[in-house]
């Protein structure tokens, strides 16, 4: 840490390189507990309160933090706190962190949300799709392989950002996946959004109590399969985000958008990993009115190879 007076610019950069490898190196900023005295709060300069306070706010992304919340903690005046949030609001923005927002009224405070701007989203998408039109992608059937795209901990949790931004204004209270393969990108564009994830499951299990059961068609093998729902996972009136991690005739969304209704809750939309665009799933999805989402979409598979949508 620096033992010098502090300049804003040596401080953005200290907090910015400090924010970049807590996220890839776990570094984790533990603030002791310390008496509330004069000598106590002096210990504690600007550098290191934004970089405790970077590293909090990145950690619960889209939970709002009260600005009595950070003065309790570093015992500093709320105009001080201020002073620190615009700075880092600049760090954030200057190095496409995301967005640091001051949300005002009663329950206001600041939050830090993990948005991905377009062009870097279409950049990271870009290169996605460079692993997707590699060899041996297609396998018989016209069946994609990418699980080693999906159980990739930094890829999911970047194409579950991407997949954030397009729905933070939709404000859903929950993400709503089937098991097993969208679980990974789902959890992730849940913790991004900062809400639960919820799993419709194969089978009802005792020990989830009562639940939504309903019958569907499964699209890659023809067979009817059921989705259950606990109704203990949701409440009536809350606010659903299906995320899946293939979209082709789009029968398992349907089936959750059935359990979504059945449960009384409001689907505000769908986000997709790879979607088959020569398939009618989204197509139909979005011309009911679903928004539609896809990281990924496959115009055609010809002699082993793919071709993916340039837009």
């Amino acid at each position: 840490l620096l033992h010098t007076e502090e300049t804003c610019l040596i401080t953005n950069f200290f907090v910015h390189t400090l924010f970049q490898y807590s996220q890839s190196c776990d570094i984790i900023i533990r603030i002791s507990s310390f008496k509330r005295s004069e000598t106590a709060v002096e210990k504690i300069r600007r550098n290191e309160r934004m970089s405790a306070m970077m590293k909090i706010l990145s950690a619960s992304p889209n939970r709002i933090f009260t600005l009595s919340y950070f003065c309790d903690m570093f015992g500093a005046a709320k105009s001080t706190m201020s002073e620190d949030i615009d700075i880092l609001r600049d760090v954030v923005k200057t190095f496409h962190l995301g967005e640091l927002e001051t949300v005002t009224g009663a329950a206001g405070g600041v939050r830090y949300r993990a948005k991905v701007d377009r062009a870097a989203a279409l950049d990271y998408i870009n290169s996605l799709c460079e692993r997707l039109s590699g060899e041996n992608r297609v396998l018989p059937g016209s069946f994609l392989y990418y699980s080693d795209i999906l159980s990739a901990p930094q890829i999911v949790q970047r194409m579950g950002e991407i997949l954030a931004t397009e729905y933070y204004e939709q404000a859903p209270d929950f993400v709503l996946t089937m098991e097993t393969k969208g679980i990974p990108v789902a959890l992730m564009t849940a913790n991004a959004l900062g809400v639960p994830l919820v799993i419709a499951r194969r089978s009802s299990k005792v020990y989830e109590g009562s639940a939504v059961n309903i019958n569907y068609v499964s699209g890659s093998s023809g067979n009817i399969e059921t989705m259950s729902l606990s109704r203990r996972a949701v409440k009536e009136g809350q606010r659903a985000l299906i995320i899946d991690d293939f979209l082709a005739n789009g029968e398992a969304i349907e089936g959750l958008r059935s359990i979504v209704a059945q449960a009384g809750c409001e689907l505000v939309g769908a986000g997709v990993c790879v979607e088959k665009g020569f398939q009618p799933g989204g197509r139909k999805l979005r011309e009911e009115g679903v928004k539609v989402v896809s990281l990924a979409i496959v115009d055609a598979i010809e002699d082993g190879h793919i071709r993916l949508r340039d837009d």
